[in-house]
């Protein structure tokens, strides 16, 4: 599964449902194996933040993007994010963009 099959197939998924499928997504993809644990759930969290945008099928907005790395960029050595991390979490933002 990706993220477009994700994305079309939202409208039609339960809440719960589409948080496992996301989190499944986040889970196996191996890009992003190197975030650990913490990392994983913060990326799922910012996620079910904009779910309801996700599930009409809209997606993220690049303001909304910025806005929330730019949190996580000053709030780095507080959740022990690395620079790859902060990549990575980007990526799987933009992933997410309109």
């Amino acid at each position: 599964m990706d993220i477009k099959n994700l994305l079309k197939d939202s409208q039609n998924l339960t809440d719960y449902d589409f948080g496992q499928k996301l989190n499944k997504l986040v889970r196996d993809n191996y890009r992003y194996r190197n975030l650990n644990a913490a990392n994983r759930r913060l990326t799922f969290d910012l996620l079910k933040k904009y779910r309801s945008y996700l599930r009409k099928g809209i997606g993220i907005s690049y303001s909304s993007r910025q806005r929330e790395m730019y949190k996580l960029y000053q709030n780095r050595l507080k959740l022990n994010l690395t620079e790859e991390d902060l990549k990575d979490i980007r990526e799987i933002l933009g992933m997410f963009g309109k």
